[in-house]
């Protein structure tokens, strides 16, 4: 017998509504965690695909039809890259912008950016407001279910060159200040990709409030840190359990090599990851 507090209509619906309450918050409590892998695929330069342990497909930095050492089955067609489900970009560049817009297009997939380079882009009419979203240095969002992005600092500039159709030159527009990304996954595992960026001092501080597993760092120097400044960032400030190297090998003012950041690394606690184009690895 239901006790008496339970026996007019509006109290047995609360009744179910406590009991339905109850219940999904146990299901939430003992739902399986995401386990497996973090995968990455290097398409050259700064950019990768990235696929998270839940299967969601994050691209960063697509610098793939232009990009010198771009993958043929990429470089060629976009589309082979698979459903996007998250488009990052870490500033406007040529060789980071690349094909983002052609890619936030193609899967009707936002692109998330610096939001002084995500403006130009949309009062240009290159891309639509609804297909773009602004944020700022340590501001996070969640672009896809299980999966938070912060912007973080990168020493770097940003400028957008488009061309106008309507004059067929090119101009110049100014794009905010560029930043890197702490992706985290669904199972915890973190990804810091640095953009381009030289040395700053907080460097130190990012790595040890945001505790990245991976670090994905710029070593061609000219641009961005050289292989020296990026071991010294690696052993000194950072210390990550894994780096991979990018952003060297696609430009000849950007000489920095691979050998040259091994070799400073050599003793490191750190454990250099070395990839070649179109390779993956994971975690």
């Amino acid at each position: 017998m239901l006790p008496r507090l339970f026996k007019t209509p509006l109290s047995l619906a609360l009744a179910a509504f406590m009991l339905i309450g109850a219940a999904t918050s146990a299901q939430a409590q003992t739902a399986a965690p995401v386990t497996g892998k973090t995968e990455l695929l290097w398409l050259g330069q700064a950019s990768f695909r990235i696929k998270s342990p839940g299967g969601k497909i994050i691209v960063i930095d697509p610098w793939v039809t232009g990009g010198p050492k771009a993958p043929a089955p990429y470089k060629t067609d976009l589309a082979a890259l698979g459903k996007v489900d998250v488009l990052l970009v870490t500033h406007a560049h040529v060789d980071h912008i690349g094909d983002a817009p052609a890619l936030a297009k193609l899967h009707n997939t936002k692109l998330y950016g610096p939001a002084d380079m995500i403006t130009p882009l949309v009062t240009l009419g290159i891309l639509p407001a609804d297909l773009t979203h602004r944020f700022n240095k340590t501001g996070s969002v969640r672009p896809a279910p299980g999966i938070k992005v912060t912007a973080v600092t990168a020493e770097h500039s940003s400028l957008l060159v488009w061309n106008n159709p309507a004059t067929s030159k090119n101009e110049s527009h100014p794009a905010g200040e560029a930043v890197g990304y702490i992706i985290e996954m669904e199972n915890g595992f973190k990804i810091w990709h640095m953009g381009d960026t030289g040395l700053f001092g907080d460097m130190k501080f990012i790595s040890e409030y945001y505790k990245p597993d991976l670090v994905l760092m710029p070593i061609g120097g000219n641009f961005t840190m050289g292989p020296e400044d990026a071991a010294f960032a690696a052993n000194t400030w950072i210390k990550p359990k894994n780096v991979i190297a990018m952003h060297y090998n696609s430009n000849p003012l950007a000489t920095g090599t691979l050998a040259e950041f091994q070799a400073a690394m050599k003793g490191s606690s750190v454990k250099v990851v070395p990839m070649v184009e179109g390779q993956s690895v994971d975690f």
